[in-house]
């Protein structure tokens, strides 16, 4: 069996677990009332979830729903440009808000579709998003008249199948004794599953009255159970492993230690064994930068030198969470053998050439910890290098991406989010240290440009949830045109974040890609520190806009204890070389260059 198929088994165990719980709720419900609309109880269960803002835009199939929402004390409607940007955003509050999921709300067919790109890269990066779709009512579905944001011929299902490709679970909410069941098993495998749900609700369903009780019994998100012998030859396997690597021994983390609520456990896994621990790309700030035994990011043959050779050197790899795209890896150039890696995932465990389904790491971390902690005192003697990038000291003072990423990393906070934008950015910050409890953001494998503009959004929200620090967004002027409404939405709800615009006039890595001197690589060049009082902001009051550029002036801005404080939305207009480019950018566009092979065969 695999190991979707074991977790979605698991999934349903884990909702008729549910249902028995439900029924035994005493039938006297705490909640107000003995029964409310089922557009209210999926509010409820939201705010159960821990849900605080609902990002879409309004349609005529959801206004009755919104609502619901608009009159709930404890969740907000954003309200989005439009809906890309909206999934976007959705996207970045689940990111930063780890362990709770992103709400975006759209209208049947054009809004739905519209944010489809933005559903495909949360599933592709295990983000757990509900897309929440208001439809015609039942009636209508039944009838099919050829209404508008229909395709005109009937298909009203049309939607809903191309929502399977990029959900991992659907529900129609066409009856009202099944829809709270519908709603809970929905919302249940978005969280367990860490990916995003498609949920219909029709206009009609909307306003029907269900009971209240069944909110009294909780959501179970937690992950299963791991069948307890199996789990037990895993660890004995490991164990053995690690002895036969006489210590030789590194960890390595990437995005889903991040995504399936392991970070903790990570941790707790690395500093009583002492094993040197590394990060993939994905999973930059999964571990602590400033953890004395963290080395750094590995990222196959576009890694620093060092990093390499400590990494591809060591008899055993624990790898944690590992996703092994393309710019996850280098290109494919992980030199770590089969048989000398352990990967532990959400549903799954291998040793080295063994699978085991249902083996899941929240389970299993715990456990491996205490087995592996006696190894500390010979491991500790492994030495790590630091992790450090100081900055450059270059004859000129133009911007270059050599020294602006160490120079920026000087300006980071501990709990700061630092968003950045697919290509330039994200190799960019790659290499620097980030501070204690900071979080890296970005879409390394959907690689969606313009991506970051309704993330930062979203990212926003989730740092108030949580009580962190500033938001920073570094993106490029090609990327930020396609998604730069959402300045908008951010002045008109008062956010704060930092915005870094890299104008280096185009599209910097594809031109590395292919076509350097390509005219389709070239954008027009806009106004950018008029941007956000176009959106509405007041310069000065409500938004600072800045251009620097020479070295000195962006030291000088960032050194300014007034701009630090970030107590209104920045923009920063950076003027760089054009043809300039991070060094891990230069290396990963050369071998997906010959991987590409644009050039014919003479």
């Amino acid at each position: 069996m695999t190991s979707q198929a074991v977790a979605s088994l698991q999934a349903e165990v884990n909702r008729l677990r549910h249902e028995l719980q439900t029924l035994k709720v005493d039938s006297h419900s705490t909640i107000a009332g003995d029964t409310m609309f089922v557009g209210q109880y999926l509010v409820e269960r939201l705010v159960q979830l821990g849900v605080t803002k609902m990002f879409g835009v309004p349609g005529d199939f959801n206004l009755g729903f919104l609502d619901f929402v608009e009159d709930h004390p404890k969740i907000d409607w954003v309200g989005d440009c439009n809906e890309l940007n909206a999934a976007y955003a959705a996207d970045g509050y689940a990111r930063v808000n780890e362990g709770k999921i992103g709400v975006v709300t759209t209208t049947f067919g054009v809004g739905e579709l519209s944010a489809m790109n933005g559903i495909a890269g949360a599933f592709s990066e295990h983000i757990p998003v509900l897309h929440l779709v208001g439809v015609p009512s039942t009636s209508q579905q039944k009838a099919k008249p050829m209404l508008h944001h229909t395709l005109g011929d009937g298909r009203y299902d049309a939607y809903l199948k191309a929502s399977q490709q990029f959900t991992i679970a659907q529900a129609v909410l066409n009856s009202k004794e099944t829809a709270a069941a519908e709603i809970d098993r929905i919302l249940t495998e978005c969280v367990v599953m860490a990916r995003p749900v498609y949920l219909m609700l029709p206009t009609d369903v909307a306003y029907e009255r269900i009971p209240a009780k069944r909110l009294q019994t909780p959501l179970s998100i937690e992950p299963p159970a791991n069948d307890p012998e199996v789990e037990e030859f895993v660890l004995d396997e490991i164990v053995k492993l690690v002895e036969e690597a006489q210590n030789d021994v590194i960890i390595l983390v990437d995005a889903c230690a991040i995504r399936h609520g392991v970070k903790q456990e990570v941790e707790e896994l690395y500093r009583r064994t002492g094993f040197p621990v590394y990060s993939a790309p994905m999973g930059k700030t999964a571990v602590s930068e400033s953890y004395e035994r963290y080395g750094g990011i590995y990222v196959g043959s576009v890694s620093n030198p060092a990093i390499k050779e400590k990494v591809e050197a060591a008899k055993l790899i624990l790898s944690v969470g590992g996703l092994k795209s393309d710019f996850n890896t280098g290109n494919f150039t992980y030199h770590i053998p089969t048989q000398r890696t352990i990967e532990l995932h959400s549903d799954h465990t291998r040793v080295q050439f063994a699978g085991f389904p249902g083996i899941g790491m929240k389970r299993l971390l715990p456990k491996l910890t205490a087995r592996l902690q006696p190894f500390k005192e010979d491991a500790v003697q492994i030495e790590v290098p630091k992790f450090q990038l100081p900055v450059p000291q270059e004859d000129n003072d133009v911007i270059s991406h050599t020294w602006l990423w160490p120079r920026v990393g000087e300006f980071f906070k501990s709990k700061d989010i630092i968003v950045a934008e697919t290509g330039t950015s994200s190799f960019g910050v790659l290499d620097i240290p980030l501070p204690p409890e900071s979080i890296f953001v970005s879409q390394i494998l959907w690689g969606s440009i313009g991506w970051t503009v309704g993330a930062t959004l979203g990212a926003s929200f989730g740092a108030l949830d949580r009580g962190l620090g500033r938001t920073i967004l570094f993106i490029g002027d090609g990327s930020i045109q396609l998604t730069v409404q959402e300045l908008s939405v951010m002045l008109r709800w008062g956010l704060k974040p930092i915005i870094f615009v890299l104008n280096n006039n185009g599209y910097t890595i594809e031109r590395y890609l292919h076509g350097m001197t390509r005219k389709y690589n070239d954008i027009s060049n806009w106004r950018w520190t008029k941007l956000l009082e176009t959106f509405g902001g007041e310069e000065g009051k409500s938004c600072k806009s800045y251009t620097v550029r020479t070295k000195q002036e962006l030291s000088n801005l960032l050194d300014d204890p007034t701009f630090a404080k970030a107590e209104v939305i920045q923009l920063v207009e950076l003027i760089m070389p054009q043809t300039d480019a991070p060094r891990a950018l230069k290396a990963q566009a050369e071998l997906s260059g010959k991987t590409n092979r644009y050039v014919a065969d003479i």
